[in-house]
């Protein structure tokens, strides 16, 4: 009898979970047909992956969600949908973009702008930097960003690494996706917008992180690791490393 009940429960908790993804899923899907993507935008879905992507970080409608460098709202639209009912979502670093376009649209004025967080010019080629800051959150289950880490120096990623940290809960999540660059290669002007996924992940793990796993969504045999990510024969089609790490 006792073992019958162990299976009855197991069964149930399978459904609750099976249950669980698929709502999350049908919000993102949701999403992704919303008339407000643009046909270009919903173009990069085949390459972008988005649904797997983000039930690769873990994410669930109830989170707390934080996007690092929202840029001009490419997972914007997703994530804002998705968590709108019984989540909270907000955007930090470089949000003016976003400020005077999507959010002035119908429909996000429930997302939250981390302000006063400003990257400058590192003096290293097109690299930047950030002075140590906080984000002024707290207990925050998940942290994401997309294809950002390349855009900062040494010391501007340690300041955006630690203060995602800080702001996270015990056992919150921190998605990070980027183009890959080979390890140890040095910086050039080809390579400048791709990251060394060993020297990003030692940076994280030195912070306090644990890599919590790590997918080969985006991997792409035939990227060289050597071009510019922009040019026509290496766009769409770059190499990156999709990793999720955990604070403890």
């Amino acid at each position: 009898m006792f073992r019958l009940s162990l299976v009855i429960l197991g069964i149930l908790i399978s459904n609750v979970s099976f249950a669980q993804s698929n709502a999350i899923d049908d919000k993102i899907n949701a999403a992704l047909a919303s008339e407000i993507r643009t046909a270009a935008e919903k173009a990069r879905d085949r390459n972008r992956k988005p649904l797997e992507t983000l039930n690769f970080f873990q994410l669930k409608d109830d989170m707390r969600v934080l996007e690092l460098v929202p840029s001009g709202g490419w997972y914007t639209k997703l994530l804002a949908p998705t968590l709108k009912d019984n989540g909270e979502y907000y955007v930090a670093i470089w949000t003016d973009r976003l400020k005077v376009g999507l959010l002035s649209e119908d429909g996000f004025g429930h997302v939250n702008v981390v302000d006063g967080i400003n990257p400058s010019s590192s003096g290293v080629g097109r690299l930047n930097t950030i002075k140590s800051f906080s984000l002024g959150l707290s207990n925050l289950d998940l942290v994401v960003t997309f294809r950002n880490m390349h855009n900062f120096d040494v010391a501007g990623r340690n300041a955006i690494n630690q203060a995602t940290f800080d702001a996270l809960k015990s056992g919150g999540l921190y998605g990070v996706i980027d183009h890959t660059r080979r390890h140890m290669q040095p910086m050039t002007n080809e390579v400048w917008r791709r990251a060394d996924p060993i020297q990003i992940t030692k940076e994280l793990l030195d912070i306090g992180f644990e890599l919590e796993a790590y997918n080969d969504l985006h991997y792409r045999p035939d990227d060289e690791l050597r071009y510019e990510v922009g040019r026509k024969s290496v766009t769409g089609n770059t190499d990156r490393f999709t990793m999720l790490f955990k604070k403890p």
